[in-house]
């Protein structure tokens, strides 16, 4: 199985950031990696394998070599959230007695006429009363769809339209009436609707994975950014040997938001893990600051390829494609935590690895995008180099990368890890 098919497979069970921190926990346990939490005490031992997750939706595994003098960190930051939308607290809106839709608002930059006359459904998680601990819900069927507008009562449709959220993207779910989603939440969850205290319930796309392509080459899918990095990072992790440094695996939440929140880049969630793990292995506070210095992260997140219909829109020397290799991204605002140093590292795992590399920059007269390195690296100052899977139609519902790509990911992961 190629990690590109292996990666298929995973994105249908990721309906949310929930369930995809789940997959990752599952494989991580499968693979004799130990859960430790974060308000309990931590035993660590040299040849150790630990996960921790923060808030369910943000997630660290790190792997400790047997020996652990003059260690370093070698890590890859990943995120598992994607643009969407989030349903708000009473969802049902009724229409005239007649349609009964549901009230969301936008979570991150969605392009939002993707959303469309799509199978929809939802799925995020539930508090009940009686019970600390969260509950996975995932109503798996097409339950909703945002309808679109017939092109006779809109005429300038196609000459170019200004989506409003509050009006245009609500999902339809039912003519009844005396349905309620929370009803339909509670069936799911195996629990009474007046059990339901509070939600993080999201609406995702119901397509399917799939491959296309003359020679089947491509693979379109929803969340492609950023689970398609998250993946590969953790194959990499679980296939990775190393003798000499921390291996560090880290997937974020909440990076299409900004970042800003207690399991997002800002945070000290990777400060704080890395910290423990210095001290659980009785380094000094000096070792600690050694290891830091000494030490890597790769910044993982999809890159933009050049489209076939506005070539225009790339920077006129650096014109990354799909199945061209691992994307190796710059931005003199630093946006992108790329220099030189970090990009003759990255360079030299590739050609020892035989893969290929591109390299992206902004049209110089374009605002880019930024991403998990430069904030993270606030709280946790590394080398630091920003990488990514070329695909197209970022931040549509249904994303497009090369599948060969995909394989390239995860060796240069597994080659920095073991580096």
């Amino acid at each position: 199985m190629s990690y590109a098919t292996k990666l298929a497979s995973c994105l249908g069970q990721c309906v949310s950031t929930y369930h995809a921190i789940k997959l990752q926990n599952d494989m991580l346990s499968k693979a004799g990696y130990k859960e430790i939490k974060e308000n309990e005490h931590w035993e660590l031992v040299p040849g150790g394998k630990y996960y921790v997750n923060r808030n369910s939706s943000a997630l660290i595994a790190f792997s400790i070599p047997e020996n652990t003098d003059n260690i370093r960190f070698n890590m890859m930051a990943s995120h598992c959230d994607s643009p969407c939308f989030k349903i708000k607290n009473n969802p049902d809106m009724t229409v005239e007695n007649s349609y009964v839709k549901l009230n969301v608002e936008k979570y991150g930059g969605s392009v939002l006429h993707t959303w469309i006359d799509r199978p929809l459904s939802v799925a995020g998680r539930i508090y009940v009363k009686g019970n600390d601990k969260p509950i996975l819900v995932n109503i798996n069927r097409d339950i909703c769809l945002i309808p679109g507008l017939a092109i006779h009562m809109n005429r300038n449709i196609n000459d170019g339209y200004e989506w409003n959220v509050q009006k245009d993207m609500l999902p339809l779910m039912t003519i009844d009436t005396d349905i309620s989603l929370m009803d339909i939440v509670a069936s799911e969850a195996g629990v009474s609707a007046d059990m339901i205290i509070s939600h993080d319930l999201y609406i995702y796309n119901r397509e399917e994975p799939r491959f296309w392509g003359a020679k089947e080459e491509f693979l379109s899918a929803p969340k492609l950014d950023d689970l398609a990095c998250a993946m590969s990072s953790l194959d990499a992790l679980l296939e990775a040997t190393n003798s000499k440094a921390v291996m560090v695996h880290v997937v974020y939440d909440n990076e299409e938001v900004g970042s800003s929140t207690i399991q997002g880049a800002c945070s000290t969630f990777l400060k704080d893990t890395l910290e423990r793990i210095a001290e659980g292995l009785n380094m000094s506070r000096e070792s600690y600051h050694r290891a830091i210095a000494d030490s890597f992260m790769f910044s993982a997140d999809n890159a933009h390829a050049m489209h076939p219909n506005y070539t225009d829109r790339c920077d006129p020397t650096n014109r990354p494609v799909l199945g061209g290799g691992v994307v190796l991204k710059f931005a003199g605002n630093q946006k992108y935590t790329t220099d030189g140093a970090s990009a003759a590292k990255t360079l030299g795992w590739a050609e020892e690895n035989k893969l290929n590399i591109q390299s992206f920059h902004n049209r110089s007269d374009m605002a880019g995008g930024s991403t998990l390195g430069n904030l993270s690296a606030n709280q946790v100052p590394v080398s630091t180099a920003d990488i990514g899977i070329a695909q197209l139609s970022m931040h549509s519902s249904y994303e497009t990368i090369a599948a060969k790509d995909v394989d390239d990911m995860v060796k240069l992961a597994k080659a920095m890890y073991e580096s």
